[in-house]
């Protein structure tokens, strides 16, 4: 089994194909409204989406501060006189149903499950989350899931950590490993909770932040290698 026994797996860009997933909500959300939704608007959204999360991460921000702001301020930009509220709602219930995973996710999760203990740790909107969790029947093999929004705190702040780490049965720090593809959240969130880190990098992307990333793996199968599976 080797040294790790907890797992703390993220869930956006780690096991669920979160373009995908979000690419398909907004087309639906902004079809039933009967917006218009081009490549440049796309990009529009995307830049004050991340600059949004990247306000939350830093703990500048509130969760409702992201989501009841960013299509107001997108549909300001395109000349859409809404503002973006019940849009936002919309958006959710959609995106609650999207769960294409990432290459391998499920047959990992469902491998590794058997011999180690599996949390989802994830910044987002619990209700979303967890829909999307148990729709794609990644439930079963989770212990627990923790999303930030009920938390109270989150990625990569050293509370949230503080928070999972206190719901976790015989919890052991030097057992335990975060697998996740942000550098910001997920790898800075290990380093700042004492944890090692396990950053899933399949575009082989340079690190050019200070987050020390202890294990890099370029396909999720390589956990198997790391973990001494088989």
């Amino acid at each position: 089994m080797g040294q790790y026994q907890i797992l703390l797996f993220d869930a956006d860009g780690t096991i669920f194909d979160f373009d995908l997933c979000e690419k398909e909500a907004l087309s639906q959300t902004f079809k039933k409204y009967n917006y218009p939704l081009d490549d440049e608007i796309m990009k529009k959204y995307e830049h004050i989406n991340h600059s949004l999360w990247k306000q939350y991460e830093l703990g500048q921000i509130d969760r409702n501060a992201v989501i009841y702001t960013r299509f107001g301020a997108l549909f300001r930009e395109i000349g859409i006189e809404d503002d973006g509220i019940a849009f936002e709602d919309d958006y959710q219930e959609t995106l609650g149903m999207q769960h294409f995973f990432i290459k391998d996710a499920a047959e990992v999760l469902q491998n590794l499950y058997r011999k180690y203990e599996l949390y989802i740790v994830t910044n987002g909107v619990t209700k979303t989350q967890y829909r999307r969790i148990q729709e794609s029947k990644v439930d079963q093999y989770v212990k627990k899931i923790f999303v930030s929004e009920e938390t109270g705190y989150q990625k990569p702040m050293v509370e949230y950590f503080d928070y999972c780490f206190a719901r976790i049965e015989n919890f052991d720090a030097s057992k335990t490993m975060i697998i996740g593809d942000s550098l910001s959240s997920d790898i800075k969130g290990g380093n700042n909770a004492g944890i090692t880190t396990c950053w899933f990098n399949p575009q082989k992307l340079n690190n050019t932040t200070d987050a020390i990333v202890d294990i890099e793996i370029h396909s999720l199968k390589q956990l198997y290698d790391i973990l001494c599976f088989f």
